[in-house]
């Protein structure tokens, strides 16, 4: 089956983007934030006892899904993307491009590995992930919200200890690094939340 390379493209006439103030902010929506297109994570409006109003946001980074973090005073007035979304599943990578299947029309493409950025701790053969475009250009992958990996080296647990709040470092099959409870060992399925790299649960 021939592959595609995939490449940044865009389509249609440059429009001039539209702007948003924080009171106008959604979970998942895409803005330009210092010249980067970044899609909102999570965000808090605080009022003070004294002083202006903020606003608390985390945002990743849809080029090399980092996450940022800052503060701007509550309506402040962002740049908007139009952000539109192509579901694909992933197959598997070489090392140097990262190759995704459209379940549909069975078409394959790939994207190299500095596209991925560091989304690509959280991708499992096979998993469905998304494709994204922002105002036409092809940007990166967005993986599942929550996805289910195995631990490939950790220290070994012991039954009974679950001390309230004692974690250590843990590495998954796919090569991401996170903190877990003292319980998980070597071979458990855990469910983590790829916003923030957070454990959730043991499956």
């Amino acid at each position: 089956m021939q592959v595609f390379q995939a490449r940044a493209w865009r389509i249609g006439r440059e429009q001039p983007m539209a702007t948003i103030s924080t009171a106008d902010f959604k979970n998942g929506m895409c803005i330009v934030y210092n010249g980067k297109k970044c899609k909102i994570v999570e965000f808090q409006h605080v009022k003070p006892g004294k002083g202006s109003a903020f606003v608390r946001m985390k945002m990743r980074d849809i080029r090399n899904g980092r996450v940022l973090s800052d503060t701007v005073n509550a309506g402040f007035k962002f740049e908007t993307v139009r952000l539109e979304q192509s579901t694909m599943q992933y197959l598997y990578n070489d090392g140097v491009d990262f190759y995704f299947m459209d379940p549909q029309s069975y078409e394959q493409i790939s994207l190299p590995a500095d596209q991925v950025g560091e989304n690509a701790q959280w991708l499992k053969e096979n998993d469905e992930v998304t494709l994204e475009y922002a105002d036409g250009e092809l940007l990166g992958v967005e993986p599942q919200m929550f996805v289910e990996l195995t631990v490939a080296d950790t220290e070994p647990g012991f039954k009974g200890d679950t001390v309230q709040g004692s974690t250590k470092p843990a590495t998954l099959e796919t090569g991401a690094e996170v903190k877990v409870p003292m319980y998980v060992n070597v071979g458990d399925v855990l469910q983590i939340d790829t916003r923030d790299g957070r454990f959730v649960k043991r499956m």
